[in-house]
Protein backbone atom coordinates (compact mmCIF):
# COMPACT_ATOMS: atom_id res chain seq x y z
CA UNK A 1 0.00 0.00 0.00
CA UNK A 2 2.85 2.36 0.83
CA UNK A 3 4.49 1.73 -2.54
CA UNK A 4 1.21 2.41 -4.41
CA UNK A 5 0.70 5.58 -2.41
CA UNK A 6 4.21 6.82 -3.24
CA UNK A 7 3.66 5.99 -6.94
CA UNK A 8 0.40 7.94 -7.03
CA UNK A 9 2.09 10.92 -5.36
CA UNK A 10 4.81 10.93 -8.02
CA UNK A 11 2.35 11.31 -10.91
CA UNK A 12 1.28 14.89 -10.11
CA UNK A 13 4.93 15.74 -9.48
CA UNK A 14 5.95 14.46 -12.93
CA UNK A 15 3.07 16.26 -14.55
CA UNK A 16 3.95 19.47 -12.75
CA UNK A 17 7.60 19.24 -13.83
CA UNK A 18 6.60 18.63 -17.44
CA UNK A 19 4.23 21.62 -17.38
CA UNK A 20 6.99 23.84 -15.94
CA UNK A 21 9.49 22.74 -18.58
CA UNK A 22 6.90 23.24 -21.33
CA UNK A 23 6.19 26.75 -20.01
CA UNK A 24 9.93 27.52 -20.00
CA UNK A 25 10.29 26.40 -23.61
CA UNK A 26 7.20 28.28 -24.83
CA UNK A 27 8.17 31.52 -23.07
CA UNK A 28 11.75 31.30 -24.34
CA UNK A 29 10.70 30.71 -27.94
CA UNK A 30 8.17 33.57 -27.71
CA UNK A 31 10.96 35.81 -26.40
CA UNK A 32 13.24 34.70 -29.23
CA UNK A 33 10.68 35.61 -31.87
CA UNK A 34 10.05 38.94 -30.14
CA UNK A 35 13.77 39.65 -30.25
CA UNK A 36 14.03 38.64 -33.91
CA UNK A 37 11.02 40.78 -34.80
CA UNK A 38 12.33 43.88 -33.01
CA UNK A 39 16.05 43.68 -33.68
CA UNK A 40 16.48 41.16 -36.47
CA UNK A 41 15.49 43.09 -39.64
CA UNK A 42 18.37 44.50 -41.66
CA UNK A 43 18.66 47.04 -44.46
CA UNK A 44 21.17 46.60 -47.24
CA UNK A 45 21.82 47.48 -50.87
CA UNK A 46 21.54 44.91 -53.62
CA UNK A 47 22.69 46.45 -56.87
CA UNK A 48 20.84 49.75 -57.38
CA UNK A 49 18.06 48.82 -54.94
CA UNK A 50 17.84 49.41 -51.19
CA UNK A 51 16.05 46.51 -49.55
CA UNK A 52 14.87 45.46 -46.13
CA UNK A 53 15.20 41.82 -45.00
CA UNK A 54 13.46 40.11 -42.11
CA UNK A 55 12.64 36.63 -40.83
CA UNK A 56 9.30 35.55 -39.40
CA UNK A 57 7.70 32.28 -38.24
CA UNK A 58 5.82 30.44 -40.99
CA UNK A 59 4.34 26.95 -41.18
CA UNK A 60 5.25 26.82 -44.87
CA UNK A 61 8.82 27.96 -45.43
CA UNK A 62 8.99 30.51 -48.23
CA UNK A 63 10.66 33.65 -49.48
CA UNK A 64 8.43 36.65 -50.14
CA UNK A 65 9.56 39.65 -52.20
CA UNK A 66 7.32 42.62 -51.44
CA UNK A 67 7.13 45.33 -54.12
CA UNK A 68 4.67 47.63 -52.37
CA UNK A 69 2.13 48.72 -53.54
CA UNK A 70 2.26 46.60 -56.70
CA UNK A 71 2.18 43.19 -55.05
CA UNK A 72 4.36 40.30 -53.91
CA UNK A 73 6.35 37.44 -55.42
CA UNK A 74 6.40 34.24 -53.36
CA UNK A 75 9.00 31.47 -53.82
CA UNK A 76 8.74 28.02 -52.25
CA UNK A 77 12.44 28.00 -51.30
CA UNK A 78 12.52 25.71 -48.23
CA UNK A 79 10.44 23.71 -45.74
CA UNK A 80 11.68 24.98 -42.37
CA UNK A 81 9.15 26.94 -40.24
CA UNK A 82 10.66 30.33 -41.03
CA UNK A 83 9.93 32.78 -43.85
CA UNK A 84 12.32 35.28 -45.39
CA UNK A 85 10.71 38.57 -46.38
CA UNK A 86 12.46 41.00 -48.73
CA UNK A 87 11.02 44.49 -49.13
CA UNK A 88 12.12 46.79 -51.95
CA UNK A 89 12.35 50.16 -50.21
CA UNK A 90 13.73 52.48 -52.90
CA UNK A 91 16.11 52.92 -55.82
CA UNK A 92 19.60 54.23 -55.09
CA UNK A 93 20.00 56.95 -57.78
CA UNK A 94 23.79 57.07 -57.56
CA UNK A 95 24.28 53.34 -58.06
CA UNK A 96 21.60 53.14 -60.73
CA UNK A 97 23.23 55.98 -62.66
CA UNK A 98 26.64 54.35 -62.40
CA UNK A 99 25.27 51.09 -63.78
CA UNK A 100 23.67 52.86 -66.71
CA UNK A 101 26.78 54.87 -67.55
CA UNK A 102 29.37 52.09 -67.23
CA UNK A 103 28.74 49.01 -69.43
CA UNK A 104 31.33 47.05 -67.46
CA UNK A 105 29.32 47.44 -64.26
CA UNK A 106 26.17 46.35 -66.08
CA UNK A 107 27.85 43.14 -67.24
CA UNK A 108 28.97 42.45 -63.67
CA UNK A 109 25.50 43.12 -62.21
CA UNK A 110 24.34 39.46 -61.90
CA UNK A 111 27.47 38.51 -59.95
CA UNK A 112 27.19 41.65 -57.84
CA UNK A 113 23.53 40.98 -57.02
CA UNK A 114 24.25 37.39 -56.01
CA UNK A 115 27.17 38.43 -53.80
CA UNK A 116 25.34 41.29 -52.06
CA UNK A 117 22.18 39.25 -51.57
CA UNK A 118 24.18 36.39 -50.03
CA UNK A 119 25.94 38.83 -47.69
CA UNK A 120 22.60 40.34 -46.72
CA UNK A 121 21.17 36.90 -45.87
CA UNK A 122 24.25 36.06 -43.76
CA UNK A 123 23.94 39.36 -41.89
CA UNK A 124 20.23 38.72 -41.31
CA UNK A 125 20.90 35.19 -40.02
CA UNK A 126 23.60 36.35 -37.60
CA UNK A 127 21.56 39.27 -36.35
CA UNK A 128 18.44 37.12 -35.99
CA UNK A 129 20.48 34.56 -34.01
CA UNK A 130 21.87 37.15 -31.59
CA UNK A 131 18.58 39.03 -31.15
CA UNK A 132 16.67 35.77 -30.75
CA UNK A 133 18.99 34.50 -28.01
CA UNK A 134 18.98 37.86 -26.24
CA UNK A 135 15.19 38.04 -26.44
CA UNK A 136 14.79 34.51 -25.08
CA UNK A 137 17.15 35.23 -22.16
CA UNK A 138 15.57 38.56 -21.17
CA UNK A 139 11.96 37.40 -21.43
CA UNK A 140 12.73 34.21 -19.49
CA UNK A 141 14.40 36.23 -16.71
CA UNK A 142 11.48 38.66 -16.56
CA UNK A 143 8.86 35.91 -16.39
CA UNK A 144 10.54 33.29 -14.19
CA UNK A 145 13.05 35.48 -12.24
CA UNK A 146 15.35 32.44 -11.90
CA UNK A 147 18.72 32.10 -13.72
CA UNK A 148 18.24 28.33 -14.01
CA UNK A 149 14.94 28.64 -15.85
CA UNK A 150 16.37 31.38 -18.07
CA UNK A 151 19.37 29.25 -19.03
CA UNK A 152 17.11 26.26 -19.71
CA UNK A 153 14.96 28.41 -21.96
CA UNK A 154 18.05 29.74 -23.72
CA UNK A 155 19.26 26.19 -24.35
CA UNK A 156 15.89 25.19 -25.83
CA UNK A 157 16.02 28.19 -28.18
CA UNK A 158 19.55 27.27 -29.28
CA UNK A 159 18.31 23.78 -30.17
CA UNK A 160 15.22 25.14 -31.95
CA UNK A 161 17.20 27.67 -33.97
CA UNK A 162 19.84 25.10 -34.89
CA UNK A 163 17.13 22.69 -36.05
CA UNK A 164 15.40 25.44 -38.04
CA UNK A 165 18.65 26.49 -39.70
CA UNK A 166 19.55 22.90 -40.54
CA UNK A 167 16.05 22.28 -41.93
CA UNK A 168 16.25 25.38 -44.13
CA UNK A 169 19.70 24.37 -45.43
CA UNK A 170 18.75 20.75 -46.11
CA UNK A 171 15.49 21.59 -47.88
CA UNK A 172 16.75 24.65 -49.77
CA UNK A 173 15.48 24.65 -53.38
CA UNK A 174 17.41 27.16 -55.54
CA UNK A 175 15.36 26.19 -58.61
CA UNK A 176 12.24 27.61 -56.94
CA UNK A 177 13.16 31.04 -58.33
CA UNK A 178 11.83 29.93 -61.74
CA UNK A 179 8.38 29.12 -60.29
CA UNK A 180 7.13 32.29 -58.59
CA UNK A 181 3.62 33.11 -57.45
CA UNK A 182 2.58 36.72 -58.02
CA UNK A 183 -0.18 38.22 -55.88
CA UNK A 184 -1.39 41.81 -56.08
CA UNK A 185 -4.34 44.10 -55.49
CA UNK A 186 -5.90 46.81 -57.62
CA UNK A 187 -5.47 49.91 -55.46
CA UNK A 188 -8.58 51.96 -54.90
CA UNK A 189 -10.89 49.60 -56.77
CA UNK A 190 -14.54 50.51 -56.12
CA UNK A 191 -16.53 47.99 -54.17
CA UNK A 192 -18.85 45.93 -56.32
CA UNK A 193 -20.88 44.48 -53.48
CA UNK A 194 -23.98 46.43 -52.57
CA UNK A 195 -26.73 48.34 -54.35
CA UNK A 196 -26.26 47.08 -57.90
CA UNK A 197 -29.57 47.58 -59.68
CA UNK A 198 -29.26 44.43 -61.77
CA UNK A 199 -27.00 41.52 -62.53
CA UNK A 200 -26.11 43.11 -65.87
CA UNK A 201 -25.03 46.35 -64.19
CA UNK A 202 -22.93 44.43 -61.72
CA UNK A 203 -21.21 42.39 -64.37
CA UNK A 204 -20.53 45.41 -66.61
CA UNK A 205 -18.89 47.28 -63.73
CA UNK A 206 -16.84 44.23 -62.83
CA UNK A 207 -15.87 43.74 -66.48
CA UNK A 208 -14.54 47.29 -66.74
CA UNK A 209 -12.46 46.99 -63.58
CA UNK A 210 -11.03 43.61 -64.51
CA UNK A 211 -10.02 44.87 -67.95
CA UNK A 212 -7.86 47.54 -66.28
CA UNK A 213 -6.62 45.07 -63.68
CA UNK A 214 -5.44 42.48 -66.18
CA UNK A 215 -3.71 45.07 -68.35
CA UNK A 216 -1.90 46.59 -65.37
CA UNK A 217 -0.78 43.26 -63.90
CA UNK A 218 0.21 41.81 -67.27
CA UNK A 219 2.36 44.85 -68.00
CA UNK A 220 3.95 44.56 -64.56
CA UNK A 221 4.63 40.86 -65.12
CA UNK A 222 6.10 41.56 -68.55
CA UNK A 223 8.36 44.47 -67.62
CA UNK A 224 9.33 44.09 -63.95
CA UNK A 225 9.77 40.33 -63.62
CA UNK A 226 12.64 38.71 -65.48
CA UNK A 227 11.07 35.29 -65.03
CA UNK A 228 8.81 34.87 -68.10
CA UNK A 229 11.72 33.99 -70.38
CA UNK A 230 9.41 32.23 -72.77
CA UNK A 231 7.48 35.41 -73.66
CA UNK A 232 10.24 36.64 -75.94
CA UNK A 233 11.55 33.22 -76.96
CA UNK A 234 10.91 32.71 -80.70
CA UNK A 235 11.15 28.94 -80.27
CA UNK A 236 8.00 28.84 -78.11
CA UNK A 237 4.40 28.38 -79.22
CA UNK A 238 2.13 30.21 -76.77
CA UNK A 239 -1.31 28.69 -76.21
CA UNK A 240 -3.98 30.27 -73.99
CA UNK A 241 -6.17 27.63 -72.33
CA UNK A 242 -9.65 28.77 -71.27
CA UNK A 243 -12.76 26.84 -70.23
CA UNK A 244 -16.25 27.13 -68.73
CA UNK A 245 -16.84 30.77 -69.71
CA UNK A 246 -20.62 30.39 -69.14
CA UNK A 247 -21.64 33.60 -70.93
CA UNK A 248 -19.54 35.85 -68.68
CA UNK A 249 -18.19 38.85 -70.69
CA UNK A 250 -15.40 39.19 -68.12
CA UNK A 251 -13.72 36.26 -69.89
CA UNK A 252 -13.52 38.20 -73.19
CA UNK A 253 -11.64 41.04 -71.45
CA UNK A 254 -9.25 38.60 -69.82
CA UNK A 255 -8.59 36.81 -73.12
CA UNK A 256 -8.07 40.05 -75.04
CA UNK A 257 -5.61 41.40 -72.46
CA UNK A 258 -3.61 38.19 -72.19
CA UNK A 259 -3.37 37.85 -76.00
CA UNK A 260 -1.70 41.25 -76.24
CA UNK A 261 0.56 41.01 -73.20
CA UNK A 262 1.70 37.40 -73.61
CA UNK A 263 1.78 37.37 -77.45
CA UNK A 264 -0.56 34.38 -77.70
CA UNK A 265 -0.44 32.26 -80.89
CA UNK A 266 -3.76 30.42 -80.38
CA UNK A 267 -6.59 29.87 -77.89
CA UNK A 268 -7.97 26.48 -76.81
CA UNK A 269 -11.47 26.56 -75.25
CA UNK A 270 -12.46 23.26 -73.62
CA UNK A 271 -16.18 23.93 -73.54
CA UNK A 272 -19.20 25.31 -71.69
CA UNK A 273 -19.01 28.59 -73.55
CA UNK A 274 -22.76 29.04 -72.94
CA UNK A 275 -25.26 28.06 -70.24
CA UNK A 276 -28.23 26.58 -72.11
CA UNK A 277 -27.10 26.37 -75.74
CA UNK A 278 -30.06 28.43 -76.98
CA UNK A 279 -30.33 30.66 -80.06
CA UNK A 280 -30.13 33.98 -78.19
CA UNK A 281 -26.87 32.85 -76.60
CA UNK A 282 -25.26 32.50 -80.05
CA UNK A 283 -24.81 36.29 -80.06
CA UNK A 284 -22.21 35.85 -77.32
CA UNK A 285 -19.76 34.00 -79.62
CA UNK A 286 -19.47 36.96 -81.99
CA UNK A 287 -16.52 38.26 -79.96
CA UNK A 288 -14.31 35.41 -81.22
CA UNK A 289 -13.23 37.08 -84.52
CA UNK A 290 -12.00 40.17 -82.63
CA UNK A 291 -9.15 38.23 -81.01
CA UNK A 292 -7.26 37.86 -84.29
CA UNK A 293 -5.80 34.43 -83.43
CA UNK A 294 -7.11 30.87 -83.97
CA UNK A 295 -9.82 29.94 -81.46
CA UNK A 296 -9.97 26.15 -81.01
CA UNK A 297 -13.30 25.03 -79.50
CA UNK A 298 -14.67 21.73 -78.21
CA UNK A 299 -18.27 21.44 -77.07
CA UNK A 300 -19.06 21.21 -73.33
CA UNK A 301 -22.10 19.68 -71.67
CA UNK A 302 -23.80 23.12 -71.61
CA UNK A 303 -23.15 23.74 -75.31
CA UNK A 304 -25.64 22.47 -77.88
CA UNK A 305 -24.83 21.30 -81.40
CA UNK A 306 -26.36 24.62 -82.49
CA UNK A 307 -23.82 26.44 -80.29
CA UNK A 308 -21.07 24.44 -81.95
CA UNK A 309 -22.30 25.47 -85.41
CA UNK A 310 -22.53 29.13 -84.31
CA UNK A 311 -18.89 29.04 -83.18
CA UNK A 312 -17.83 27.36 -86.43
CA UNK A 313 -19.25 30.30 -88.43
CA UNK A 314 -16.93 32.79 -86.71
CA UNK A 315 -13.71 33.94 -88.34
CA UNK A 316 -10.59 32.33 -86.82
CA UNK A 317 -12.72 29.64 -85.09
CA UNK A 318 -11.57 26.01 -85.31
CA UNK A 319 -14.23 23.58 -84.07
CA UNK A 320 -13.00 20.08 -83.28
CA UNK A 321 -15.40 17.17 -82.82
CA UNK A 322 -13.56 13.91 -83.40
CA UNK A 323 -11.16 15.73 -85.71
CA UNK A 324 -7.51 16.81 -85.92
CA UNK A 325 -6.29 20.22 -87.09
CA UNK A 326 -2.87 21.82 -87.17
CA UNK A 327 -3.09 25.13 -85.32
CA UNK A 328 -0.10 27.43 -84.65
CA UNK A 329 2.22 24.56 -85.51
CA UNK A 330 0.59 22.03 -83.13
CA UNK A 331 -1.52 19.06 -84.21
CA UNK A 332 -4.60 19.23 -81.95
CA UNK A 333 -7.30 16.57 -81.60
CA UNK A 334 -10.62 17.54 -80.03
CA UNK A 335 -13.97 15.95 -79.32
CA UNK A 336 -17.21 17.47 -78.03
CA UNK A 337 -18.87 16.31 -74.82
CA UNK A 338 -21.45 13.57 -75.47
CA UNK A 339 -23.94 15.14 -73.05
CA UNK A 340 -26.14 18.19 -73.31
CA UNK A 341 -27.21 18.90 -69.74
CA UNK A 342 -29.96 21.49 -70.35
CA UNK A 343 -31.89 19.12 -72.65
CA UNK A 344 -33.31 16.41 -70.39
CA UNK A 345 -34.49 14.44 -73.42
CA UNK A 346 -30.87 13.56 -74.25
CA UNK A 347 -30.08 10.51 -72.15
CA UNK A 348 -26.35 9.90 -71.73
CA UNK A 349 -24.86 7.78 -69.00
CA UNK A 350 -22.52 10.02 -66.98
CA UNK A 351 -21.12 7.20 -64.86
CA UNK A 352 -17.29 7.41 -64.62
CA UNK A 353 -16.83 3.95 -66.12
CA UNK A 354 -18.94 4.90 -69.14
CA UNK A 355 -17.06 8.16 -69.70
CA UNK A 356 -13.75 6.33 -69.28
CA UNK A 357 -14.80 3.74 -71.86
CA UNK A 358 -15.82 6.55 -74.20
CA UNK A 359 -12.44 8.21 -73.76
CA UNK A 360 -10.63 4.93 -74.48
CA UNK A 361 -12.70 4.51 -77.64
CA UNK A 362 -11.62 7.91 -78.90
CA UNK A 363 -8.00 7.30 -77.86
CA UNK A 364 -8.01 4.02 -79.81
CA UNK A 365 -9.54 5.73 -82.81
CA UNK A 366 -6.95 8.49 -82.53
CA UNK A 367 -4.14 5.95 -82.83
CA UNK A 368 -5.76 4.11 -85.74
CA UNK A 369 -7.46 6.73 -87.89
CA UNK A 370 -4.84 9.50 -87.85
CA UNK A 371 -1.43 8.60 -89.23
CA UNK A 372 0.59 11.53 -87.89
CA UNK A 373 1.09 11.85 -84.11
CA UNK A 374 -1.00 14.37 -82.20
CA UNK A 375 0.63 16.94 -79.88
CA UNK A 376 -2.40 17.98 -77.87
CA UNK A 377 -5.92 16.71 -77.06
CA UNK A 378 -8.81 18.96 -75.98
CA UNK A 379 -11.93 17.51 -74.29
CA UNK A 380 -14.40 18.90 -71.78
CA UNK A 381 -14.64 16.23 -69.07
CA UNK A 382 -11.57 15.23 -66.99
CA UNK A 383 -12.73 11.60 -66.80
CA UNK A 384 -12.68 11.35 -70.60
CA UNK A 385 -9.38 13.26 -70.64
CA UNK A 386 -7.58 10.75 -68.40
CA UNK A 387 -8.55 7.92 -70.75
CA UNK A 388 -6.09 9.38 -73.30
CA UNK A 389 -3.26 8.34 -70.97
CA UNK A 390 -0.33 7.13 -73.05
CA UNK A 391 -1.85 8.27 -76.33
CA UNK A 392 -0.58 11.88 -76.29
CA UNK A 393 1.82 14.00 -74.21
CA UNK A 394 -0.78 16.60 -73.15
CA UNK A 395 -4.56 16.76 -72.60
CA UNK A 396 -6.50 19.96 -71.83
CA UNK A 397 -9.89 19.79 -70.14
CA UNK A 398 -12.27 21.73 -67.88
CA UNK A 399 -15.76 21.10 -66.42
CA UNK A 400 -14.69 21.01 -62.74
CA UNK A 401 -14.51 24.83 -62.27
CA UNK A 402 -11.32 24.20 -60.28
CA UNK A 403 -7.83 24.16 -61.77
CA UNK A 404 -5.56 21.17 -61.26
CA UNK A 405 -2.83 19.30 -63.09
CA UNK A 406 -1.83 15.65 -63.02
CA UNK A 407 1.12 13.83 -64.53
CA UNK A 408 -0.17 10.30 -65.23
CA UNK A 409 2.11 7.26 -64.88
CA UNK A 410 2.15 6.94 -68.67
CA UNK A 411 3.83 10.35 -68.98
CA UNK A 412 0.69 12.12 -70.20
CA UNK A 413 -0.04 15.42 -68.43
CA UNK A 414 -3.69 16.38 -67.87
CA UNK A 415 -4.42 20.06 -67.18
CA UNK A 416 -7.90 20.75 -65.78
CA UNK A 417 -8.72 24.42 -66.22
CA UNK A 418 -10.84 26.41 -63.78
CA UNK A 419 -13.71 28.60 -64.93
CA UNK A 420 -12.54 31.49 -67.14
CA UNK A 421 -15.99 32.99 -66.63
CA UNK A 422 -15.93 32.63 -62.85
CA UNK A 423 -18.80 30.12 -63.24
CA UNK A 424 -20.93 32.80 -64.97
CA UNK A 425 -24.08 33.93 -63.19
CA UNK A 426 -23.62 31.10 -60.69
CA UNK A 427 -21.05 33.39 -59.05
CA UNK A 428 -23.98 35.31 -57.54
CA UNK A 429 -25.38 32.18 -55.89
CA UNK A 430 -22.50 31.42 -53.50
CA UNK A 431 -20.84 33.23 -50.61
CA UNK A 432 -17.38 32.47 -51.99
CA UNK A 433 -16.90 33.64 -55.60
CA UNK A 434 -15.40 31.29 -58.17
CA UNK A 435 -12.02 32.62 -59.36
CA UNK A 436 -11.57 33.61 -63.00
CA UNK A 437 -8.90 31.23 -64.33
CA UNK A 438 -6.83 30.81 -67.49
CA UNK A 439 -3.37 29.45 -68.32
CA UNK A 440 -0.65 30.35 -70.82
CA UNK A 441 1.16 27.24 -72.07
CA UNK A 442 4.59 27.40 -73.71
CA UNK A 443 5.35 24.62 -76.23
CA UNK A 444 8.72 24.07 -77.91
CA UNK A 445 8.39 24.96 -81.59
CA UNK A 446 10.64 22.05 -82.66
CA UNK A 447 9.64 19.20 -80.35
CA UNK A 448 6.04 20.41 -79.76
CA UNK A 449 6.42 19.47 -76.08
CA UNK A 450 5.25 21.59 -73.14
CA UNK A 451 8.13 23.52 -71.54
CA UNK A 452 6.32 25.68 -68.96
CA UNK A 453 2.97 27.24 -68.14
CA UNK A 454 1.66 30.28 -66.28
CA UNK A 455 -1.55 29.94 -64.26
CA UNK A 456 -3.47 33.25 -64.18
CA UNK A 457 -6.09 33.59 -61.44
CA UNK A 458 -8.29 36.63 -60.81
CA UNK A 459 -10.51 37.02 -57.76
CA UNK A 460 -14.16 36.15 -58.41
CA UNK A 461 -17.10 38.53 -58.45
CA UNK A 462 -16.57 41.36 -55.97
CA UNK A 463 -12.85 40.72 -55.49
CA UNK A 464 -9.92 42.49 -57.13
CA UNK A 465 -6.96 40.18 -56.53
CA UNK A 466 -4.76 38.67 -59.21
CA UNK A 467 -2.17 35.91 -59.12
CA UNK A 468 0.24 34.63 -61.79
CA UNK A 469 2.09 31.41 -60.97
CA UNK A 470 4.87 29.96 -63.13
CA UNK A 471 5.39 26.18 -63.48
CA UNK A 472 8.26 24.54 -65.36
CA UNK A 473 7.98 21.10 -66.94
CA UNK A 474 10.85 19.16 -65.36
CA UNK A 475 11.16 16.53 -68.11
CA UNK A 476 9.60 17.88 -71.33
CA UNK A 477 11.14 15.14 -73.49
CA UNK A 478 9.90 12.21 -71.37
CA UNK A 479 8.75 9.00 -73.05
CA UNK A 480 4.98 8.56 -73.37
CA UNK A 481 4.13 4.92 -72.70
CA UNK A 482 0.82 3.54 -74.02
CA UNK A 483 -1.46 2.46 -71.21
CA UNK A 484 -3.77 -0.56 -71.07
CA UNK A 485 -6.76 -0.44 -73.40
CA UNK A 486 -10.37 -0.86 -72.30
CA UNK A 487 -13.03 -2.28 -74.55
CA UNK A 488 -15.61 0.53 -74.99
CA UNK A 489 -19.23 0.02 -74.08
CA UNK A 490 -21.93 0.48 -76.74
CA UNK A 491 -22.46 4.06 -75.50
CA UNK A 492 -18.79 4.76 -76.07
CA UNK A 493 -18.73 4.54 -79.83
CA UNK A 494 -17.19 7.52 -81.56
CA UNK A 495 -20.11 7.88 -83.93
CA UNK A 496 -22.48 8.69 -81.07
CA UNK A 497 -21.02 12.16 -80.48
CA UNK A 498 -20.38 13.44 -84.00
CA UNK A 499 -21.98 16.74 -84.88
CA UNK A 500 -24.54 16.68 -87.69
Amino acid sequence: MGFMSRTRSLVPSVRGSFARWAAVVVIAIAGAWLGISLGGPVRTSVGPVDIGMSAAPSWSGETVVDVHPLGTLTFDTHDAPVALRVTLDNINPARAGALLEDPRLSSQLPTLLEKELREGVKTLALRALLCGLLGALLVSLIVFRRPGAALAGLLSVVVAMAATGAGAALTFRPNSVVEPKYTGLLAGAPSLVGSAESIVTKFESYRSQLAKLVNNVSQLYDTVSSLPIYDSDPTSIRILHVSDIHLNPVAWNLIRSVIGQFKIDAIVDTGDLTDHGTGPEDKFVEEIPTFGVPYVFVRGNHDSKATQRAVAKQKHAVVLDDAVKEVAGLRIYGVGDPRFTPDKSVEVDSAPETLTALGHAYATRLGQAFKQPVDLVAVHDPTIARAFSGAVPMVLTGHAHERSTELLPSGTRVLVQGSTGGAGLRALEHDEPTPVAASVLYFDRKTHRLRAWDDITLGGLGEQSVQIERHVETDPGRTISPGPTVTPSPTGEAADTKAP
